[in-house]
């Protein structure tokens, strides 16, 4: 392992106040919790509590426009159900994760897609800035290869 590496693990572990790090150690992943003041912003718009162009909703999902969209059709799909990041999704989330592949299907549809892109980020490092899983439906352009 680098020496860069190694102290950024080192500064990680020492801010977090977790034990000793390895590539093989996962990090901490933020649980969800009860009190209103730590809702996400998403789980605020689920709740209708933050206004948004929504398009899609259900008892178990909705979908609404991104505020930052990066082609004519930029929706989020997000479980009204707070799960912080993709690699917090258990055996228990299998028909909420197929769920929103399903309204995102019908999203594109409905906007007239034949073709889009389907995008999750995991953590900070791929880009993931709110911490509710949430699916990108992004479309309306010829969108290039690789992403990022």
């Amino acid at each position: 392992m680098g020496a860069r590496f190694a102290g950024v693990l080192a500064r990680i572990r020492s801010a977090s106040g977790v034990g000793p790090l390895s590539l093989a150690s996962p990090l901490p992943i933020p649980t969800p919790v009860a009190d209103d003041s730590d809702k996400t912003l998403f789980q605020k718009i689920a709740d209708g509590e933050v206004p948004a162009d929504v398009v899609y909703q259900d008892d178990r999902a909705v979908a609404f426009r991104d505020i930052s969209p990066v082609a004519p059709t930029h929706v989020l799909v997000v479980p009204r159900r707070p799960i912080p990041r993709a690699d917090a999704v258990g055996p228990e989330d299998e028909a909420l994760v197929g769920h929103l592949f399903t309204v995102a299907r019908r999203v594109a549809d409905a906007e007239g897609l034949s073709d889009y892109r389907l995008v999750v980020n995991n953590g900070a490092g791929a880009g993931q800035s709110v911490f509710h899983l949430h699916v990108h439906l992004i479309g309306g352009r010829e969108l290039s290869w690789p992403p990022g």
